[in-house]
């Protein structure tokens, strides 16, 4: 299932360790082989675990051309109605590998796909070989270079977590600076050869630099933490070192990590405690086995009373009866302790497995105290739930959102449409400087957080939709463009806070098409991945991009992550065209192949 936007992802990993990490190492391996079962090297020894991995049935599709991942899980899933698990597509190669979830579905696919013709290429379908598991490519690579290696030393926490820790707060922001402007340069130079009209349109961007985070230390109001041993053996609660595709499972504490607030350091130490007092063991990634797997700790800045635990176990080799003793044991725990100052009031269990076909994140059950957390930006409450994105840096956020406002420039006329509005954190921030908000989300559980939140802060004009953003942009569009008043300019702002991977293309190509959409914040996370999507919004004119493409005017950085290399952007983009710059955005909708307004779209998705 494809998605345009929704949970951010953090440092956990949502998957078993094994499978994504060997999903990710020799993705260009194409040699077909014999039958998996057949290996005994330690490095598949995986395959022959009584589990489902989906390099077991893989098959590798040549002769694709130039292709869009999308259009190809069309292809499979609509018109040949496969059932596959999953595709992995390399950047700029013209194969894919799909995967499936039995023995059957495999010959299926390779009877439909081998010859057949599509995009005026022939496909050629084989059997592809199994990825090796790189912790064990690793150790393999480690024995055979063990006397040059010798003398390696691994990373500290610290190393791994906040690399810019040791550095004073003015040279952090000084290399930031210096990378971000590096990296809009090259951004610009990208988009000069892509639209040879940029040129012209770029000649009064600027970049203001990198704004500091308020608070530095003590900032992640949300952590993630795995459950492993650590150098010693010893059971700990806290950062890997590596990833387990680089060949390492060593976890070490956190507890002198700077960025690591108390409250959260508390809930690492204390839940660390219980694992190591229970009969049921950590989870161990090279043997899938073991139970214990990580500990969410999200935290309030503004109710500093407020912690939230959520104990994620991989259940699969538990039986019901043991499943609810550990439940019980976790209730019991933290019902009884207090210490320092800090309780759980909020304990939640995530099933923390494999997830179902369609199934975005796994899955969470309440288990005591409040359901959820509160936390405050530009002086509005916000509503937490254990799943839903929230800024990692509040005080930082207060940052980031006013300067989207400042950039977009709202005035009491304006509509904003907030994609990937979450729970609603910026489509609140702008309410009280425009007419109306509407916010469109892919988690159902953030939408209710943003409804709640509109309501509890008395804002009323702002309107939450759950679904896909590409589904949704033109209906939102529309319903402002019906409901502006006559003689009245139609003023219409994107803004856009993706994953950390970025918009997907239909979500550009639908505000490239909603000729009301004049000014578009883009919001990133991760500016080097966001680069595709802003290319794209400034494309020429094509079938694939409809409508005037859009061109940066203001960047902006913000340090939300401080002693980390990591760097939020923000980047003011507008609607222009030097062939039809006098074109008038109309205030009448034109005639779209989507006519319908949000209400009537959310009113048929219901029905189907």
């Amino acid at each position: 299932m494809e998605v345009s936007c929704g949970l951010k992802p953090q440092a956990s990993e949502e998957v078993v360790a094994t499978e994504a990490a060997v999903e990710s190492k020799d993705v260009e391996n194409s040699e077909k082989i014999e039958n998996p079962a057949e290996l005994k090297d330690a490095e598949f020894e995986y395959l022959q675990r009584n589990e489902f991995t989906s390099e077991i049935y893989k098959i590798e599709v040549r002769n694709l051309g130039y292709f869009g991942i999308g259009e190809f899980k069309k292809l499979l899933k609509n018109k040949l109605k496969l059932d596959m698990s999953k595709i992995k597509s390399p950047l700029r190669k013209e194969f894919a590998f799909v995967c499936f979830r039995s023995q059957a579905d495999q010959e299926k696919a390779l009877t439909l796909l081998n010859g057949y013709k599509w995009k005026g290429k022939v496909l050629q379908a084989q059997i592809a070989k199994a990825s090796a598991d790189p912790l064990q490519r690793k150790r393999k690579e480690a024995e055979n270079t063990r006397d040059s290696d010798a003398n390696k030393r691994h990373k500290t926490s610290a190393e791994a977590t906040c690399p810019l820790a040791s550095m004073s707060y003015d040279k952090q922001l000084e290399q930031k600076e210096a990378d971000m402007k590096e990296l809009t340069r090259k951004f610009l130079n990208e988009l000069k050869k892509t639209n040879r009209e940029s040129k012209a349109h770029l000649e009064d961007f600027k970049y203001e630099g990198v704004l500091a985070s308020p608070q530095v230390d003590g900032y992640r109001n949300k952590n993630e933490f795995t459950v492993g041993k650590n150098s010693d053996g010893e059971i700990v609660v806290g950062f890997r070192l590596g990833s387990y595709a680089d060949g390492s499972v060593e976890v070490a504490e956190v507890q002198s990590l700077p960025h690591i607030p108390e409250a959260a350091k508390w809930g690492a130490s204390s839940f660390q405690n219980f694992v190591r007092k229970s009969k049921f063991q950590p989870f161990n990634p090279e043997a899938n086995s073991g139970h214990f797997r990580q500990l969410m700790v999200r935290v309030s800045s503004s109710h500093a009373k407020e912690i939230m635990l959520v104990a994620g176990i991989y259940s699969s080799n538990l039986s019901a009866e043991q499943l609810e003793e550990v439940k019980q044991d976790l209730k019991q725990y933290y019902s009884e302790l207090e210490e320092s100052g800090f309780k759980c009031t909020s304990l939640y269990y995530q099933d923390v497995k494999h997830r179902e076909a369609g199934q975005m994140v796994s899955p969470v059950e309440h288990l005591a105290g409040t359901t959820h957390i509160q936390d405050t930006i530009h002086g509005l409450n916000f509503r937490i739930s254990p799943l839903a994105f929230f800024q990692i840096n509040t005080a930082g956020a207060n940052v980031l959102y006013q300067k989207a406002i400042d950039l977009a420039n709202p005035q009491p006329h304006s509509y904003v449409l907030d994609i990937c509005c979450g729970t609603g954190t910026i489509a609140l921030s702008f309410a009280k400087h425009c007419k109306q908000v509407l916010g469109v989300e892919i988690i159902p559980d953030a939408i209710k957080d943003a409804e709640f939140n509109a309501e509890n802060n008395n804002v009323q004009n702002c309107k939450f939709f759950a679904g896909n953003a590409d589904d949704y942009i033109q209906s939102m569009v529309r319903e402002v463009t019906y409901g502006n008043p006559p003689g009245t300019p139609l003023d219409v702002i994107a803004v856009v806070d993706p994953p950390r991977a970025g918009l997907h293309n239909r979500s550009i190509a639908a505000i490239r098409a909603a000729s009301a959409i004049t000014r578009l914040v883009y919001i990133s996370c991760n500016p080097q991945r966001a680069q595709r999507n802003w290319i794209e919004l400034g494309r020429p004119e094509s079938k694939q991009y409809k409508g005037d493409p859009f061109f940066p005017i203001t960047a902006v950085a913000v340090d939300m992550f401080p002693h980390t290399a990591h760097t939020e952007m923000v980047i003011l983009f507008e609607r222009r065209s030097s062939e039809k710059s006098d074109k008038a955005v109309s205030s009448k909708p034109s005639e779209e192949k989507t006519s319908e307004t949000v209400e009537e779209k959310t009113e048929n998705d219901s029905k189907e």
